[in-house]
């Protein structure tokens, strides 16, 4: 057996945070039209999400 083949106990890394920055950037994006929706929509109707 060679020792080379073996990944028991090693814990594998990602190269980079390259995804974890394309998801905060993501959630940020949907958080930001969500309060702006909300905003408009309360300045527009006077409540949240009243249908007119």
């Amino acid at each position: 057996m060679s020792p080379n083949g073996q990944t028991q106990g090693k814990n594998i890394k990602a190269p980079d945070n390259i995804y974890t920055v394309v998801l905060a950037v993501a959630t940020c994006a949907v958080v930001a039209v969500a309060v702006f929706v909300v905003f408009m929509c309360y300045k527009q109707y006077g409540t949240i999400f009243k249908m007119p």
